[in-house]
């Protein structure tokens, strides 16, 4: 096995897809390359008798549980994500719809200090 195992998958180039699901198509991609290239080695040990090189195989293995920990991570890190990024939306629609634009304009400035001061 000489091709390299960290090569980088073909990005996902579909128009508007979001970061998160281009990485989780990235992820499966290489997920797939590294798994074909395990059964690959493996078939050449049972049909021609050659054994899998055990540094190879350890560093195929460990690439492929950091590529599953990654995506495993994406998953449940934006479980709620899109959906309380909609609710803050839906808030914001509300509030500036019930308020004229000089107190918008006021409660945009203390919800933009308070996060200046909270970024400090």
């Amino acid at each position: 096995m000489t091709e390299p195992l960290n090569a980088a998958p073909v990005a996902a180039n579909a128009p508007g897809l979001p970061e998160k699901q281009r990485r989780l198509i990235e992820l499966d991609d290489a997920i797939a390359k590294i798994r074909t290239q395990i059964a690959t080695a493996d078939l050449t040990r049972q049909t021609q008798g050659k054994p899998i090189d055990p540094v190879w195989f350890n560093r195929a293995r460990t690439a492929q549980r950091h590529l599953y920990r990654e995506r495993a991570e994406l998953l449940a890190d934006g479980s709620g994500w899109h959906r309380r990024n909609k609710v803050k939306d839906a808030l914001i629609d509300i509030l500036r719809a019930r308020h004229d634009p000089e107190i918008w304009t006021e409660l945009l400035a203390e919800a933009r200090a308070r996060s200046e001061a909270e970024d400090l």
